[in-house]
Formats: C-alpha cells, structure tokens, sequence
C-alpha cells in the first residue's frame, strides 16, 4: 500500500532524510614498501599498486553526495496515440435515488491502519423481484468510543434507480467494524445469501424467503479467528492480541460438487498496540498511518461447503496457507507471506474448475491454481512467482489493492492489480497458450496514465455497449495531510474511467470529464466500487463508496445506438450452484463473438451485479448464447435468437 521510489518520498514516515557518510576503505600497502627481489616481486607491488589506486577510486566515489532521486515521470500524452471516446455522460443521482449511506471510520485519534482501508459494497436482488439492491458495509466506533451504530446499509430498488432503506426490517441494523462485502447462494435455496469481511469476527447472514437476512455466522463456522474485545478506550487502546483484520472475500465452488465455497482475504496481523507501537510521523511528528511493511503478514482462509450449512476450514489441507521459512536450522519459524486486499477468481486454465489471484500489498501476488488432490478431490498450489503472476515489471512488489479479470479482447485475458500512487496499474496478462502471465500494462495504454493516483477499487465493465470492456478505478488516499508533503497528492481523487478503444496499438484510452460528465470525475477518497443496471435501461451505472464520506450513484446516460442483452443464470442447486458463480457464458451477435463469467467479489472490498449486461452494439439480438455450466457435472447448453434490450433467464436444464 505504499510506493517504494524515493519519489513517493516514504510518506508514510518522517521525510527528512540524512545522508551517512560511508566509513572509509580499509588501508592498502603504499606503493613504495620494500618488497622482495625477483619478478614475483614486481608482480606482487604492481598488483598491490593496482589494489590501492582501485581503492582510493571506490572511496572518493563514495565519498561524492548520493545524487537525488529522478522523479517518475507519467508519460506524456504526445506519447501516446490518443483516441476519441465516444460522449457518454454519468450523473450523480445519488439524492434522488434515496441513498444516503455515509461511510464511518470510527477514529479514534491514533490513525488506526483499519480506519482507512474501509469501505465496501455489494449489489444484489435480494427480494427476487429482478431490481438490484444495494449493501454498503462501513466500520463503527471502536470499543469504549462511544456507541457502535449498525454498520450494514441495504436499500431496496424500487425501480427507476429509487430506493428505499430497509436495513432494519431486513434484519441487517446490526453493530460490527466492517470491512466489504460478496454475495452467494451458499445454501441454494434460490436467494442470495452475503458474507461480510470485518475487522473481528466476520458474518454470515443467510436470505430468509427473500424478505430478511438471519445471522449464521456460528452455525457455519466461517466467523474467522477472534472478535473485537469489550473493552473500555484505554483497554482497547493497549490490546495486544492479534484481531482479525478481513478485507476482500468471494464465495467460488473450489471443488465443482455444486456447492459454493468461501475465500476470505486477511490483510496484516493487527492490534491496537501493535499499531500503536509503530512510529509512523510526517515531518513535524504528526503521526501518520503505519506502513503494512512494518506490521507482519496474515494467512487468507478458504472454507468448504460441507452440506450447504456448515463449512470446514480448509485453508492448510487445500495448499492456501502460504508460509516461508524465517532463520537458519532447527529454530526457524512459518511465517505467514501475503497482505491480501483483493481477490478474483475465474478459470485461468479452461479446465473446468475456477482458479484465484490475490493481490497483496507491498509482498508478491499470488495465484493459487486448482488442481487435483490425488484422492478425488481438488486443492490449490501457490504458484505465481513460477509462472510470472507474482510481480509486475520489475520484479518488484507493488501496493495492491483491488483486482479484477477480464477477456479484453479476443483471446487476450488479464488481471488488473490497483497499486499504490506513483505506481501505475498491473496488467497480469496470461499466455494465449500456457498458465503463464506477464505485466502488459505499458502495451496496452495503462502505464502512464494510472500512475499518479492512488488506486483502490477496479472493475471491467462495458459502459457503452460496444462488446469491449472498458476499466473504472476509483481513487483516493491514505492521509489527509498528504498534500502538506507531496503538493502533487490530494486526500480526496477522482475515478479514472478508461475507454476500450479495440486497437491493439493503445487499447485503453482515459476518458476526459468533457466526455463522461463531470460528476463521474469529482474528486472523493475512493475505496469499494461496483457496477450494475439500476435502472434496467440495459446499459450499466456506477457505485463508489468513499472512506469517512458519502457514497455516490452515477446514472449511466448511455445513447441506445448500442445494445445489449441481459442474462441472469440460474444453477439448478444440483450439478451446479444457484448463483452460476463460475459459469462462463459466450455469446454469439452480428458476427462477433462475447465471452463472460459469473463472478462473486471482485474489485475492492466489493461483488458487482451476478446478471450479465452483454453490450453486442448494433445487433438486434444474440444469435446464440452458449453457456458452460460450473461444476464436475455442469455440461453445457445452448440459447439461440435472444432479443436485445430486455432481460433473460436462463435456467439449467430448463430451457
């Protein structure tokens, strides 16, 4: 989470820095010491000579003061080929659709690390009645701070983008220090169910009949490893025991047995104390939020659906404990490698069985590829620095925050990492023909463009449905003084929203304010963001949520020139899950051809729409739908003549 070029200036910490002098060379024989006869005499003063002239060199070479940092210098727009974007406004609808969430980050005076890494939305149809809702999470006061307010916020889509706020009559006005939120029929009995990561105990809440939400966090077994402590202010000020701190979360059927699983991010070992302990000041002493370098790592967990009731543990049997030796010999201990904020899944390999990409802040990446357990079943192996997917270029790790994947063009398919400021986005793309990946984001248009900010949530998403999928990142930054130490940082950013423009010389080109509305571009401190059809237009809106402030609803007020189809999958709780998470679905209009999956969390803290909006531009109707069901015994089915601009089901087995 943090840039580590002298140009980001470290920050995080006291500024000011002292050059030390190095200590000088070690002394050498003077040229003139008597020496032995003989030619091997003359050898041994020349090579002597040789060694102190060699010496002096390196010592007056140190002695010269370091030269200062370069700067990064964000590529210059005649550098690259710049495209028209298509004009296509986003306005802020926020007050008129009824949404009025605002996000609390329970400060406490001592810029705890968790009070601004939050927070998270998830979008959802809870009710059944074919309108997306809307779930933010926020965090609360902290123990002995005052009142712990209800941190989940649902509101019910009454159609036209109008909302209404039922949080209580839901079930989910209930007090805990979220962090993000996914979504999934876990128990598949048709309605979407929701995991919420949190610092402390994380919570299950299952969907009662479409109409509330009842905890089972307990009964499932998924609520992590501690909770926050009662505690009164100076107790909790001085709590040493790790708390769990959770971040990014997906639920994925691991093991194709029809059943959805659950993966759950950690980000670092977190106290109070510890993070109190760490000194963390700008220049002056006033202190700032700690660097994640200086807090160890923490272990992401995978639970298995047993029975579509409880869940195991699974995390060191199926290879997702990920731990590297510290020290020499017998006493060496595990220690725990990845600080994980986001995670993806999808089949990276097209063997049938969805494959994970986290991204770690400030420590290699990882990819856990699905395999066979030997006994029947299947498990991961941790394999991103054996097949390119652990750093970008360079080599060197980044700040990652959110993540999401796509095929963005035909039989091209990457992973975009958001990294820290001064850091450009990581284009993870895959081999055309072999499990390996490589950083194209300089190939593609990324590099310059997204350096600067610092970058949060990122998802694909086809904002004018062309059948291309454009790139939104929102933005913002750690510290509200930032700009008193990096005049070219600001605390609040605007999102960046990058249009796909198909050309392989410069894939992604930035969309101006001129040609996105102004409102898309107003600056906010960027953290969880999500996409979905809230006004069933067929075209796609956008959520963001800010840390400490009002989330924001942008209206997509796309032309219909193009169009799109609207697929919502249903699994048939049997060979497949419900929610189809994993199902990858191609689509066949005017000649070209469109392919999707059904994807839990992604982005930042966040789960997106599951319906699929399918932009197939002037087409009428897809000619063919084909859909890969998840799941050992998925199989495949077939649509035809699916008409554009209204939404379908489709429904395995039930054609």
């Amino acid at each position: 989470m943090v840039a580590r070029g002298a140009s980001d200036l470290h920050l995080w910490t006291n500024l000011s820095m002292a050059s030390e002098e190095p200590a000088p060379a070690a002394e050498t024989p003077a040229a003139d010491a008597p020496a032995p006869g003989g030619k091997r005499a003359i050898i041994v003063l020349v090579a002597l000579a040789l060694l102190a002239g060699g010496a002096y060199a390196l010592y007056a070479f140190l002695k010269k003061p370091p030269e200062p940092p370069k700067p990064i210098v964000p590529d210059a727009p005649k550098q690259r080929q710049s495209r028209e974007v298509p004009a296509i406004t986003f306005t802020d609808v926020t007050t008129a659709s009824g949404i009025n969430f605002v996000h609390e980050q329970g400060l406490s005076g001592h810029k705890l690390l968790p009070e601004t890494m939050g927070g998270g939305v998830a979008v959802l149809d809870y009710d059944g009645d074919g309108k997306p809702d809307i779930l933010f999470v926020s965090g609360c006061a902290w123990p002995g701070y005052g009142e712990a307010k209800p941190a989940l916020k649902l509101f019910r889509n009454l159609g036209n983008c109008k909302f209404e706020d039922v949080t209580a009559k839901a079930g989910l006005a209930v007090s805990l220090y979220g962090m993000g939120a996914c979504v999934g029929d876990y128990d598949n009995d048709g309605r979407p169910d929701v995991f919420v990561s949190c610092v402390g105990k994380h919570r299950l809440f299952r969907n009662v009949n479409g109409e509330r939400f009842e905890e089972t966090t307990d009964a499932a077994g998924v609520g992590g490893a501690g909770d926050l402590p009662k505690a009164t202010k100076d107790e909790f000020d001085n709590w040493k025991q790790p708390i769990p701190f959770g971040s990014s979360a997906t639920f994925l059927d691991y093991d194709g047995d029809g059943k959805l699983d659950l993966f759950v991010c950690h980000y670092v070992t977190w106290s109070p104390s510890i993070d109190r302990g760490i000194v963390s000041s700008l220049v002056g002493g006033k202190r700032t939020y700690v660097q994640p370098k200086d807090m160890d790592a923490a272990q992401c967990a995978l639970y298995r659906n047993v029975d579509g009731k409880k869940f195991e543990d699974v995390t060191a049997t199926a290879g997702v404990l990920v731990a590297e030796k510290e020290g020499v010999g017998a006493a060496d201990r595990l220690r725990a490698v990845g600080k994980s904020l986001g995670v993806t899944a999808w089949d990276a390999d097209g063997d049938g069985f969805p494959d994970l990409m986290v991204a770690n802040d400030m420590t290699r990446n990882f990819f856990f590829h699905n395999v066979p357990d030997g006994n029947g079943g299947r498990r991961f192996e941790e394999k991103g620095v054996y097949i390119g997917a652990a750093f970008a270029d360079g080599g060197v790790p980044r700040g990652g925050m959110g993540i999401d994947w796509c095929e963005f063009a035909p039989g091209r398919c990457a992973a975009v990492i958001a990294n820290f400021a001064n850091e450009p986005v990581t284009v993870m793309e895959k081999d055309a023909k072999r499990l390996a990946f490589s950083d194209t984001a300089l190939s593609v248009g990324l590099t310059g463009p997204t350096r600067a900010a610092l970058k949060f949530g990122t998802f694909f998403f086809d904002y004018d449905n062309d059948g291309r999928l454009d790139l939104l990142v929102a933005n913002g930054h750690i510290d509200p003084d930032i700009q008193s130490i990096q005049s070219s940082q600001s605390y609040a950013q605007p999102a960046q929203l990058y249009w796909n423009t198909g050309d392989p010389e410069c894939y992604f080109e930035p969309v101006p304010a001129a040609r996105g509305g102004a409102d898309l571009f107003k600056p906010m401190v960027g953290r969880g963001s999500a996409f979905a059809d809230l006004d069933g237009d067929g075209d796609l809106d956008v959520i963001l949520v800010a840390n400490g402030g009002p989330a924001r609803v942008l209206r997509n007020d796309a032309p219909a020139s193009n169009r799109s189809v609207r697929l919502h999958l249903h699994g048939d709780g049997t060979k497949s899950n419900r929610s189809a998470l994993g199902a990858v679905v191609q689509v066949d209009a005017g000649g070209k051809t469109y392919t999707r999956t059904v994807t839990s969390g992604r982005g930042y803290l966040s789960q997106s729409e599951l319906v699929l909006t399918v932009g197939i531009g002037t087409a009428t109707k897809a000619d063919k739908v084909t859909v890969r069901w998840p799941g050992t015994a998925g199989g495949t089915e077939v649509w035809t003549n699916l008409d554009a601009g209204k939404p379908h089901e489709l429904k395995q087995g039930n054609k």
